[in-house]
C-alpha cells in the first residue's frame, strides 16, 4: 500500500463516516522544512510521519521530492527543499533514515530526474550538460541515496537530454545501481506508460524500454501495460531475465 505526500500521509476523514483514524496530519512542506537546518526537528516530522503510516496501513511513502528549484514559477516548489543540492540532500537523507528506522514504512525519493517544471512536464526535454547534471540536478538524489538508502526511486514524466527519465539506464542503472549502491525498487510516475489520450510532443514511454533500463514498477499498471509487456516478450524486444530482475527488486 502506498500513498502520495512527501508532507504526510495522504488520508482524510471520510465525510461518510465518523473514524477519526482517517485523517492525517498535514507537515510542513519541503521549502519549509529546509528554511529551518533543524535536522532534529526534520528527524521528529519524519517520525510523526513512520507513524501515522504504520496506523494506516501504509508500507511505502511516495517521497521526498528533491529536484532543484530551477524556476519560481514550478507548481511543485513546495514539494522539493531548495536551490542548493547539499541542502537538499542533507534533508532528504534525513527525512529517510528516520521514516524507514523501525522498518515499518519506505521512502521513495522522486521525480528523478530533472523534473522542475509542471507546466508540460510530460512533454518536457530538458537539456543539461553532464557537469549541470551531475554537480547540481542529481547531486541531492546521490547524497541521499548514498547516505540513507531509501527502498524505492520514482522516475519523472520528463525527458532527460532525449531520452524518457523512465527509460534511461544511465539514471535508473548506471548511476543509480551501479555508482551509489542503490538497492530498493524503481517506479514509475502515474501514467508515464498511458498511451490512451496522450497528446504530448514526445509521447510515452513503453513497457519494455522502461523494464531494460531498469524501471520495475510501472504505475498505476493497466491491462493496456500487460498486454504490451506480453507482446514484447513474445516478440523478443523484452527477455524474461528482465522481468525476473524487477520481480526481484520489488520483493
Amino acid at each position: 500500500h502506498v500513498s502520495d505526500g512527501p508532507h504526510g500521509v495522504r488520508a482524510q476523514k471520510d465525510g461518510a463516516k465518523n473514524d477519526d483514524s482517517y485523517e492525517a496530519t498535514c507537515f510542513p512542506t519541503a521549502s519549509s522544512v529546509a528554511c529551518s537546518w533543524n535536522v532534529e526537528l526534520i528527524e521528529k516530522m519524519a517520525e510523526g510521519i513512520a507513524r501515522e503510516a504504520k496506523e494506516l496501513g501504509v508500507s511505502v511513502m511516495l517521497g521526498p521530492g528533491v529536484n532543484m528549484k530551477r524556476s519560481p514559477l514550478c507548481g511543485r516548489n513546495f514539494e522539493y527543499y531548495s536551490e542548493d543540492p547539499l541542502l537538499t540532500g542533507l534533508c532528504a537523507a534525513t527525512i529517510i533514515q528516520s521514516l524507514q528506522a523501525d522498518g515499518t514504512a519506505g521512502a521513495t525519493i522522486k521525480h528523478m530526474a530533472c523534473n522542475n517544471q509542471e507546466e508540460n512536464r510530460g512533454g518536457m526535454n530538458a537539456h543539461v550538460s553532464e557537469r549541470a547534471l551531475r554537480e547540481i540536478y542529481l547531486k541531492g538524489y546521490e547524497i541521499a541515496i548514498r547516505k540513507a538508502r531509501p527502498q524505492a526511486i520514482m522516475t519523472g514524466h520528463n525527458l532527460v537530454n532525449g531520452v524518457n527519465a523512465a527509460e534511461s539506464c544511465d539514471l535508473l542503472t548506471a548511476a543509480s545501481r551501479e555508482e551509489w549502491g542503490f538497492d530498493g525498487l524503481v517506479m514509475t510516475d502515474w501514467g508515464t506508460t498511458t498511451k490512451a489520450g496522450q497528446k504530448t510532443k514526445y509521447g510515452p514511454s513503453d513497457c519494455d524500454s522502461c523494464i531494460r533500463a531498469g524501471t520495475d514498477l510501472i504505475m498505476p499498471g493497466s491491462k493496456e501495460d500487460l498486454r504490451e509487456i506480453i507482446s514484447a516478450v513474445q516478440s523478443g524486444r523484452l527477455s524474461r531475465r528482465d522481468l525476473r530482475w524487477s520481480a526481484w527488486n520489488i520483493l
